[in-house]
């Protein structure tokens, strides 16, 4: 296979490339492939900002020489990373960036170290027989929902640049093409360490937790037992990222063990969705026919993920096998404990509550609430964002714009709500703070699927970016019910209809 050549530019990143430097074995040099007549789809100005980069100068035509492939900014050094990964549990000695490359890493002003690579920029050594490409579509997916994830707060890799390159891409259908540059804490995963414990490579092994321990837990670096203290920072930070998927109702779709970082970043937004009528069986990626990856299943999945991680890291544990064992399986066993406590502290956020004496009888009371979601249709995000407007009112029960999505099961709703205010009263505070702090962990606004869709069939067929710009703009501001455009009953609020929600897909976009 012949490494393409590129030509350099005099745009300046800041670059280094400790993962290349520290971790041979577990990459490839190699280059992007050259768009042949790329085009703005978007820019992230304030992104490139938090990273300390010239906003202005990126934004510009030789910026996107640059995001397009076309030329390669002094300092990078492109590489494919080499990872393994259980693919809906079927497990794969080797993966690797098919379609993505890491250019190198930045320091932001505040010292954190930020990966910056491509995906969709050609074929690696990786492909497997795929040709490296991505559509506009899934390009711009990937942007609207990590921009929806950041502006909720919920861990995320970022998109930095959007790019159409000017040729087609072939997948069910002939689609425009397009570059995604992202940026990461890091692209360190569950797969990384497989893919050396998969080759018997102990001293690889090391050299990989040593370097992961020491950019994400150098507080662990001189612990007794680094990989079982690694293992659980990990699983810690999974739990809590698992638990805000599940206040929003984001359902990954894809949650295989290349596709889970170390970082406890959320990465990879191929068939990902926001759930709309809240249903634990709720699926929408249209490869995962048993599923597996359903939104009640998440918390169980990183689990099972986790185990697969301390497996990789037996053979770096300094204990006699059995012992190594023992040690690992108890520890990953403590995950549904650690994950609970996450969750409640996520259920009481929803639920305006900050008193914690009760754990059991306020995780009952949220059990409760999403039972009623459940079997009453109650759209997920509107039906925990509109509790607030009780506390608002003064209502002695449920208030008309609650209410009406209940229906039926309004009076089951009247008798949980007297529940709820009986709790609230139980804590220091006024029923207005309660309310606030309701409002700032409910979002009002979430990418809807159907928006969604009607904002990427846009770009994508009519190279029409005005709908993806408008859904981008009301997504920043989730919790913000005072904008113009963003008040309940506007479209960036309600529900899609039956005939847009019924058997909706979502594709991974390779």
């Amino acid at each position: 296979m012949t490494v393409l050549s590129t030509q350099t530019s005099s745009l300046h990143f800041p670059f280094d490339h400790s993962f290349a430097r520290e971790l041979p074995g577990l990459y490839l040099p190699w280059q992007p492939q050259p768009a042949p007549a790329p085009r703005w789809l978007r820019f992230n100005h304030e992104l490139a900002r938090e990273l300390g980069l010239d906003a202005d100068r990126l934004a510009s035509d030789e910026g996107l020489a640059v995001f397009s492939g076309q030329v390669v900014p002094p300092g990078a050094q492109p590489i494919a990373l080499a990872y393994a990964g259980h693919q809906f549990g079927g497990f794969s000695p080797q993966l690797g960036d098919g379609r993505a490359l890491l250019l190198g890493e930045v320091l932001d002003p505040l010292g954190r170290r930020h990966d910056i690579g491509f995906k969709g920029s050609g074929p690696t050594p990786f492909s497997r027989g795929g040709d490296g490409k991505a559509a506009v579509g899934p390009v711009l997916r990937e942007y609207l929902i990590s921009e929806a994830m950041h502006a909720l707060g919920i861990p995320t890799t970022r998109t930095l640049a959007a790019v159409a390159t000017g040729e087609t891409v072939r997948r069910e259908r002939l689609l425009p093409g397009a570059i995604l540059t992202r940026t990461a804490a890091s692209h360190l995963r569950v797969g990384t360490f497989q893919f050396l414990a998969a080759r018997g490579d102990v001293s690889g092994l090391r050299r990989l937790l040593r370097y992961t321990i020491a950019r994400h837990d150098p507080a662990l670096m001189d612990t007794p037992e680094p990989a079982l203290a690694l293992l659980r920072a990990v699983m810690e930070r999974q739990a809590a990222l698992v638990a805000r998927w599940m206040g929003v109702g984001f359902i990954h779709g894809v949650m295989n063990t290349d596709n889970m970082t170390l970082s406890g970043e959320t990465i990879d937004y191929g068939p990902c969705a926001f759930m709309e009528a809240h249903d634990p069986d709720t699926v929408f990626s249209s490869i995962d026919d048993h599923g597996r990856y359903a939104y009640a299943n998440q918390p169980g999945i990183a689990q099972w993920n986790l185990a697969r991680l301390a497996e990789a890291l037996l053979p770096v544990m300094n204990l006699p096998e059995a012992q190594a064992v023992e040690r690992a399986t108890a520890l990953v066993n403590e995950y549904p404990a650690i994950y609970r406590a996450c969750w409640l502290t996520e259920c009481r956020r929803k639920l305006g509550l900050v008193d914690t004496a009760d754990a059991s009888g306020d995780q009952a009371l949220a059990n409760d609430y999403l039972q009623l979601l459940h079997r009453w249709q109650v759209d997920h995000t509107l039906g925990f964002r509109l509790l607030s407007t009780v506390l608002r009112t003064g209502s002695s029960g449920a208030t008309p714009a609650l209410a009406e999505h209940f229906g039926a099961g309004t009076p089951a709703l009247e008798a949980w709500l007297e529940r709820w205010r009986c709790r609230l009263a139980q804590q220091p505070g006024r029923a207005d703070e309660a309310a606030d702090r309701m409002d700032a962990a409910n979002p009002l606004v979430i990418p809807r699927n159907h928006l969604v869709e009607a904002a990427l069939d846009a770009a994508s067929t009519d190279a029409n970016l005005r709908p993806f710009e408008a859904l981008l703009t009301a997504i920043r501001q989730p919790f913000d019910a005072t904008r113009t455009g963003t008040r309940t009953g506007t479209i960036w609020t309600q529900p899609g209809s039956p005939e847009q929600t019924r058997g909706y897909r979502t594709f991974c976009g390779t």
